[in-house]
């Protein structure tokens, strides 16, 4: 059984989800503002957090900043909670590593499905497995990213993209799949999400950042380079398309 913690200071919002997540057998904790938000998601550990952005004590972005910088809660999903119309939320949002986010005023049912499929694509992985690709050495068991032997830190949702990547050995994976396979759902309004993660895995694989390569109009594909960070060769893309650099 799943814990779920919903912060948010409105107390309609947070009976109505609560009610909703508990008829889908999840435990639920929840919490009214940002530093009960904090204390609660350290104590507890929670299997996903839902986290409202506008909070009283600490907004949202400040309690998702404290629970990436703490070891105990850093790897916890978090689905943001945005105001609608407020697009720049989102996007700082993303930016930061959320896993995902839902707009005001929402469905219940489709946070729940949200939940659900970001448990799913974010599950620990029980096969002792690695992936090697040139300077690239995942472990999916951990989910730990290791470049050249040095470590480095990706979120879950992060993971699984460069993952899927990795796998397909130089395939050009389409959006609509990758959205599929990492978000658990194909929606084109979700686009951007998509983007904004490949932006963060690239600033993040640093000199490797060129291993994954845009296909326009189609999607991404990963290039292994050397340990030095060169891409050595790409593999040959007939789409019609220009690859961007």
């Amino acid at each position: 059984m799943h814990t779920i913690l919903v912060v948010d200071d409105e107390t309609d919002i947070l009976d109505l989800v609560t009610f909703n997540l508990k008829r889908q057998d999840f435990t639920v904790l929840t919490a009214e503002n940002g530093v009960a938000a904090v204390r609660i998601a350290k104590e507890k550990i929670p299997d996903l957090i839902v986290l409202d952005l506008m909070l009283p004590g600490k907004d949202g972005f400040t309690v998702y900043r404290e629970l990436r910088a703490d070891a105990r809660t850093r790897g916890i999903p978090v689905i943001m909670l945005t105001a609608k119309g407020e697009l720049n939320d989102r996007i700082a949002g993303l930016e930061l590593g959320a896993d995902d986010y839902v707009t005001k005023p929402f469905s219940p049912k489709e946070l729940v499905l949200r939940v659900k499929a970001l448990l799913k694509r974010t599950r620990k992985v029980t096969v002792d497995a690695t992936l090697k690709a040139g300077a690239f050495h995942l472990e999916r068991n951990s989910l730990k990213l290791f470049l050249a032997g040095e470590p480095v830190d990706l979120t879950a949702t992060e993971f699984k993209l460069l993952r899927l990547l990795v796998e397909a050995n130089g395939e050009v994976q389409e959006r609509d799949a990758l959205l599929r396979e990492v978000w658990g759902y194909s929606d084109t309004t979700l686009t951007r999400t998509l983007d904004t993660h490949v932006k963060r895995l690239r600033e993040k694989l640093g000199k490797y950042a060129d291993a994954i390569q845009t296909v326009r109009g189609v999607g991404y594909h990963f290039v292994s380079p050397d340990a030095a960070g060169t891409v050595t060769a790409a593999p040959t893309v007939d789409v019609g398309k220009a690859v961007e650099a």
